[in-house]
Parts: C-alpha cells; sequence; structure tokens
C-alpha cells in the first residue's frame, strides 16, 4: 500500500490536455494553481484551442479567463467568483446557469463532458488513500467520468473524511507543490448585519441544524448562539464562524438524524485555522454537493434552519439573487437547494437574509425586481425574510399580506414610495389603504 508516487512535472502533465476538451477545476481555495498556469503556457505557445474550463467559485488567479485567451479558452463556470466577474459580465466568459446540488449531476449525466479533471490532494496516507480536502463539491463527480485525472499533492491540503476520500487508482498523473491554500478574511459585522443576526437567532431553536454559508451576515448570527443547544451543521460551505460554537460545544449534531455528531460540509473558505480544524478530523465530513444539497437529505433533520441572502426582494416575494439588470452577479448557487429543504422540514426554517438598503442607499425591497433580474427563490418558495428591521413570515399569505409585511422591515425612507407602489399595483380592486395608505 505504500507504493511511492511517480511524479511528473505540471507542464508535463498538461500535455493531455487536448483542443477541444473540457476541464474541471477543483474549486475555492483547491484550485490547482501550478496546473493552470501551466495550461495557459501552453494556450500561449498555440497548442491549444477551444479548451472548455468548468469550475465552481475559486480563489486566486484565474489567467484562462483573460480576454487574450479568447478562442483558446472558453470559460463556462457553474458558480461565478468575484476573480472572473468582470470577464464574465463583458462576454469573454459565460456560466451555466444550475442549483449547486445538481453540478455533479452534468458530469455524471453526461450533459458536460469531462475529458481533464484538475485537482489538489493531500499526500497518500499508509492505505493508499488521499483526501480532496477543502473541495468534494462536483470535483467527486468530474474525478469519475473524466478520461485523465491530474493531482496535485499538496502537504497543505487538509485530510478530511468522508467522500473527500479516494484511492490512488483514481489518479492518472501526480504532480507535487507544497503551496499553501488560499485563505479568506472576512470583515467584522457592522451594526445592521449584527441586527439581521440578532433577528435570525432568535428564530433558531434548540436542537436546530443550520446552513448558512460565509460571509458578514452568518458570523452575526453565529456570534449570537452562544447560550444555544445541541446545534448540528449540513450546509454547503463553513468558515472560522463555526469554530468558537464547536470549541464550546454548542455545536456538536447531538440532534441531528442525518450523520448525528458530525458536521457535513461539501467545501469549505476560511483561514488557516478552519483548514486545520478538518484535518484528519473525523466529526467533519466533506460530502458530495448531490448530497449535501440534496433537498430529501436536508429535510430529514428536524428544526433545519437555512439562512440566505439577496440582492433584492420584491413585494410579492420573489428573490433576486443572481443579478441586477444588466450586472451579473454570481449564479444560482444552494439557495432554491436549502430552501426548498428547510421548508420540509418538520419545524423547518427557510430565512433570505439581507440589509434594507445598499452601500449607496437604494432600497434592496424594491415594488418590482430590476430588469434581468434573476428570479432565485421563487415567490412560491419564500418563507422568513429578515432584514435589521425585523423578520416576517410570508408563508400561506396573500400578495396583499406579503407587501404590508414585506414593506414594515423595508427601510424607512422607502416605506412611502412602496406604499404608493403597492397601492397602484393590488390596491385598485382591493381595499389596500388599510394600513398604509391612510398615514
Amino acid at each position: 500500500m505504500n507504493t511511492p508516487i511517480k511524479f511528473t512535472t505540471a507542464e508535463e502533465a498538461v500535455k493531455v490536455i487536448k483542443s477541444g476538451d473540457h476541464v474541471h477545476l477543483s474549486s475555492v481555495a483547491s484550485a490547482p494553481q501550478c496546473l493552470i498556469k501551466a495550461m495557459c503556457a501552453r494556450g500561449e505557445a498555440g497548442e491549444l484551442k477551444n479548451v472548455h474550463v468548468h469550475h465552481l467559485h475559486t480563489e486566486g488567479p484565474a489567467p484562462y479567463a483573460d480576454p487574450k485567451f479568447e478562442g483558446v479558452f472558453q470559460l463556462d463556470s457553474l458558480f461565478v467568483g468575484a476573480n472572473v466577474r468582470k470577464v464574465t459580465q463583458s462576454g469573454y466568459a459565460d456560466y451555466i446557469p444550475i442549483f449547486l446540488s445538481e453540478t455533479q449531476k452534468l458530469y455524471r449525466s453526461g450533459a458536460v463532458p469531462c475529458n481533464v479533471a484538475m485537482i489538489q490532494v493531500c499526500p497518500p496516507d499508509k492505505h493508499g488513500y488521499v483526501s480532496l480536502g477543502t473541495s468534494v463539491d462536483a470535483t467527486l463527480a468530474a474525478i469519475e467520468c473524466a478520461d485523465h485525472v491530474i493531482a496535485v499533492v499538496n502537504k497543505y491540503v487538509p485530510r478530511a473524511f468522508g467522500q473527500a476520500m479516494i484511492p490512488l487508482s483514481k489518479i492518472d498523473l501526480f504532480v507535487q507543490d507544497d503551496q499553501p491554500l488560499v485563505e479568506a478574511k472576512f470583515s467584522e459585522p457592522s451594526d445592521v448585519e449584527k441586527a439581521i443576526g440578532a433577528h435570525c437567532a432568535e428564530l433558531i431553536e434548540d436542537g436546530a441544524t443550520l446552513q448558512m454559508g460565509i460571509g458578514a451576515i452568518p458570523n452575526a448570527v453565529l456570534a449570537q448562539l452562544g447560550n444555544h443547544k445541541n446545534l448540528g451543521i449540513h450546509t454547503e460551505m463553513f468558515a472560522d464562524g463555526v469554530l468558537p460554537l464547536v470549541r464550546k460545544g454548542v455545536i456538536n449534531g447531538e440532534a441531528k438524524k442525518t450523520d448525528p455528531g458530525k458536521m457535513v460540509s461539501t467545501f469549505l473558505m476560511g483561514s488557516q485555522e478552519v483548514y486545520n480544524f478538518i484535518d484528519d478530523n473525523p466529526g467533519v465530513l466533506m460530502m458530495d454537493v448531490g448530497y449535501t444539497n440534496d433537498p430529501y437529505v436536508i429535510s430529514q433533520n428536524d428544526r433545519f434552519v437555512a439562512i440566505n441572502s439577496a440582492i433584492q426582494v420584491d413585494l410579492t416575494g420573489q428573490v433576486c439573487a443572481d443579478s441586477i439588470g444588466t450586472k451579473f452577479w454570481s449564479g444560482v448557487g444552494g439557495q432554491v437547494d436549502f430552501v426548498y429543504g428547510a421548508s420540509l422540514s418538520k419545524g423547518g426554517k427557510a430565512i433570505i437574509a439581507m440589509p434594507s438598503i445598499t452601500t449607496k442607499g437604494v432600497s434592496k425591497i424594491a415594488p418590482v425586481l430590476d430588469t434581468g433580474a434573476g428570479v432565485v427563490t421563487t415567490r412560491n418558495h419564500i418563507h422568513w425574510l429578515v432584514t435589521e428591521n425585523g423578520a416576517v413570515d410570508l408563508y400561506g399569505k396573500t400578495l396583499q399580506e406579503r407587501a404590508r409585511l414585506v414593506i414594515s422591515i423595508a427601510h424607512p425612507s422607502a416605506q412611502e414610495e412602496l406604499d404608493r407602489a403597492a397601492f397602484e399595483r393590488f390596491g385598485s380592486h382591493h381595499h389596500y389603504i388599510k394600513g398604509y395608505m391612510q398615514k
């Protein structure tokens, strides 16, 4: 089982890529930068054309998306991160709208080919297994379907358990490159974000299972949960905010029905402390995204709470988390997977949380969504909506009732205009004016 690995160089390894191939890159902190650099060098040398690149969000450089590679590399991402957003907006790259839970299905169904999977793994253990570390997501499916799998063996990739563990036999070519994983830093929550976090925390019961992603609002929620008991984690991703609650014993997974006692995720992004936390930790399972984001699996946990963000919400409860006008945002992600799963859970709560106005003072609650805005969570799926001004449950409410509730947590500076818009939309045939227009 301790057969030595035969390493090659990144430059030699990427020679398996042919013109017209589809290449998958492992995501987030685990993008294999030395292979990306070598692949792009082949492109600059005129050795490749029409190579399709696929990945979820990645941290670090994405040189294959540079306009100079038009006709050489075509980025068709499954989620658009900040490093490729500008080129996607300008038309030099594209993306495939897809629920996060189904990204793996693209490969397994053959809807998207995978000729070459380029991944990062930890050094092998004595049993001949390596770990995908922080990035399982759709990468496991890509490995299963690829004609060639190139793995960067990196001592900084944590040895994570669950479906992250794969045998060496799944890999065709090995490259060694000990480059520290990219770390993500998050600012302290603002007063508005703290208020949103407090409203969300009030909706979370002891014994709940949580999904809340990363960023200022999730961290603000987690900071409010120090006195809770027996919380669990089943999520697409988590970051540093969960660690104090794990150390305190608040997050222990004891009430979970799926994977009790375990934290479940499909990819991670955070500080080195997070990467150290999952290394050799049997309490964390890094799983295929088809499992973590399956609404049925999610719903098996009672009191499941899913907290997701939004760019804009209209008076009927339509949630845009994809784009506004012609400004491309990021993609659908896992919001619908978890909104639906939490809604099916016994005692579950699906929460959309956002500030009531943008940093430029524009209301994020609008009469109608902006032209071109992508409806991610439909008015049929939305339940709880939270801003710094409160929390309202829209489930089972009529359009007029929804409008009143949504306006009640809008920014005060926007409420009069929203009142007027709601009256024009709903008040001509009904008595909408009762409650808002009689101010």
